[in-house]
């Protein structure tokens, strides 16, 4: 039976159209995916991710154990910084990829995907390091989403400049917003500035109302998962059983930045050696017949079946389809043609360039 999040009760209110996703009743959309999508890129858009898993790491012994469970190097990581990694099995598969923050030499806060929060959980249990404590506080924390070109200025409405993160990929914590206490971190799954605000469930639904009034002005409109995913895949954010699961590895599917295979030592270092360079890896498609790419459809070249698309969808801002898909390396290069079985026909797509959209450009 799916679980609901703190926020259920104001999704319903607000005519959210409600779906089970990764175990829980979640809104898919409100006034509409296109809608919904076109506000983040414009304007500003919140969502609610308190079905994301959040686990705790505390200890003389937490710094080492993230080391060896994880790709990255968070050695000499600055108090109040976030970092990506990658949790890999023996053989270099992915266990998941989270989000690190670092509160102090002992005080460690990751964030993983709502799929596989009690699965990493059991993996980081059995192989954590000595004088190393973790505990799974998913159960008690809500968390949403505020992203978009005027999130900070919805921000700035409701607490003092210095609270907000400055840099992207920071956080701070204790911070209050209207007498809640919070934390905020400069992130985000959509491509754009944003952030994501974690607080006790009790709170939940007073710091949605709270933000939603606020952003009143500045265009904030609730969103669902549709939008979160059509702004992902435009950002070309990799989404776990997508662009990677146990038989794909991080550096198959590009996630070469947050591997760090110089590190002494990590589960799945070796097995990412064994498997040695990587044949396959992650490209952007664009359509150029007429239809709309999916996911897990084959692309060939020729009669030569090449890989399959991991994720695809219409992109509501480039008005075109496009997808991610992870294919052999050998015709990865932009501009090659490709074709793409879309319900028994075989559509020209190209490869292009990743991210498909970029706020900086």
């Amino acid at each position: 039976m799916e679980l609901k999040t703190p926020l259920y009760d104001a999704h319903v209110k607000l005519g959210g159209r409600i779906v089970p996703f990764a175990g829980y009743l979640l809104p898919v959309q409100y006034e509409g995916v296109i809608a919904e999508h076109m506000a983040v890129r414009e304007k500003a858009g919140l969502f609610d991710v308190s079905h994301m898993g959040e686990i705790t790491f505390k200890g003389k012994g937490a710094l080492a154990s993230l080391n060896h469970l994880l790709t990255n190097d968070y050695t000499n990581m600055p108090v109040g910084k976030v970092r990506y990694g990658v949790m890999c099995y023996e053989d270099g598969g992915t266990v998941d990829d989270l989000l690190v923050y670092k509160f102090g030499d002992e005080d460690y806060y990751v964030v993983v995907n709502a799929s596989n929060r009690h699965k990493d959980f059991e993996h980081m249990k059995k192989n954590i390091l000595p004088d190393t404590e973790i505990e799974d506080i998913s159960d008690s924390v809500a968390q949403v989403a505020l992203q978009g070109p005027e999130a900070r200025n919805i921000m700035l409405k409701l607490m003092k400049e210095e609270d907000i993160p400055e840099k992207y990929y920071t956080a701070k914590r204790d911070v209050d917003i209207a007498g809640m206490n919070c934390l905020i971190s400069y992130t985000g799954y959509t491509g754009e500035a944003g952030y994501e605000i974690y607080t006790a469930n009790e709170n939940a639904e007073k710091l949605w109302d709270t933000l939603l009034e606020a952003g009143k002005e500045f265009g904030l409109i609730p969103c669902g998962l549709g939008a979160r995913d059509t702004l992902r895949l435009e950002a070309s954010m990799p989404l776990y059983g997508h662009e990677m699961d146990e038989t794909i590895s991080p550096l198959e599917t590009g996630l070469n930045f947050g591997v760090k295979m110089n590190k002494e030592e990590f589960i799945g270092k070796k097995g990412l050696e064994e498997r040695g360079e990587p044949k396959i890896c992650r490209v952007g498609l664009q359509i150029v017949d007429k239809g709309v790419l999916r996911e897990h459809q084959d692309v060939y070249v020729g009669d030569e079946k090449i890989g399959h698309t991991s994720s695809g969808t219409f992109s509501p801002l480039l008005k075109t389809s496009i997808a991610m898909a992870l294919i052999d390396k050998k015709y990865s290069a932009l501009d090659t043609i490709v074709e793409v079985d879309v319900r028994g026909r075989r559509l020209k797509a190209k490869v292009v360039e990743m991210p498909f959209y970029s706020r900086k450009k």
